[in-house]
């Protein structure tokens, strides 16, 4: 049975994250509608009426309780989930006056959610028969990381910057490298600026020192650490090995 999720939180990372998680690891949640505020949120809730709900507390207009408060008065029921960075237990109490299933408190992790969601819908609508994961999504996902890495890699990159502008976790988008690539984060970023840096050497312009800042590494040993791991030889001797060709 493919079900409706509404998730709603100010916070563009938390939403987008979590969203693309879920579109990623499930096929349970055919329709996911995203709002940043608690007012897009009831229209979003009255428009096409959620089967479940990932509500923040703390929104712009209106809050998560205010859109428990209408969905309420609209006479809809969907399964709902707090998630809050306020360990208050007012919150906690309206939230559970109006139907909420669970209050989470943040930071949570994506998978957490997706796992309670899932029981939830378990126990309250019917178990999911399969769930698959949709390897052209995670293919896009990977290449626009590449992309962006190959855009900026003399930059000082970390997996979380390269993960934040691709719209996903720092860990999820570790996993799908390691999967898809068959190496981490780590080793696809040097091996694309141990590329760069070749291009530089055989081109014989610039002294190593100046080649490793250039290609985004800030110390020349480590360079030279990284190019022989990669390469089976250290800078110098890839430079004579291009000289004598």
């Amino acid at each position: 049975m493919s079900l409706k999720l509404l998730i709603a939180d100010d916070e563009d990372i938390i939403r987008n994250g979590v969203s693309k998680y879920i579109q990623l690891h499930t096929n349970r949640f055919d329709r996911i509608y995203e709002a940043a505020d608690g007012k897009t949120a009831i229209e979003l809730m009255l428009k096409y009426e959620p089967d479940l709900m990932l509500l923040d507390v703390q929104m712009p207009i209106n809050n998560g309780i205010d859109v428990m408060r209408e969905a309420q008065k609209a006479g809809l029921h969907p399964l709902t989930v707090i998630l809050s960075g306020y360990d208050e237990f007012q919150y906690a109490q309206q939230a559970l006056r109006f139907g909420a299933k669970e209050y989470l408190l943040k930071p949570v992790r994506a998978s957490d959610i997706l796992r309670l969601l899932n029981e939830l819908a378990d126990t309250y609508i019917g178990k999911e028969e399969s769930e698959t994961v949709d390897q052209a999504q995670v293919n896009h996902f990977v290449s626009e990381a590449q992309k962006y890495i190959e855009e900026h890699y003399s930059e000082p990159l970390t997996l979380v910057d390269v993960a934040e502008q691709v719209g996903i976790s720092g860990g999820y988008l570790s996993m799908m490298f390691s999967q898809t690539l068959q190496m981490g984060f780590v080793d696809y970023l040097n091996q694309v600026r141990i590329e760069h840096a070749c291009t530089y050497l055989e081109q014989n312009f610039f002294k190593n020192y100046e080649i490793a800042y250039r290609v985004g590494f800030r110390d020349e040993k480590y360079f030279s650490r990284v190019f022989k791991k990669v390469k089976g030889q250290t800078p110098r001797e890839y430079r004579l090995s291009q000289q004598k060709n």
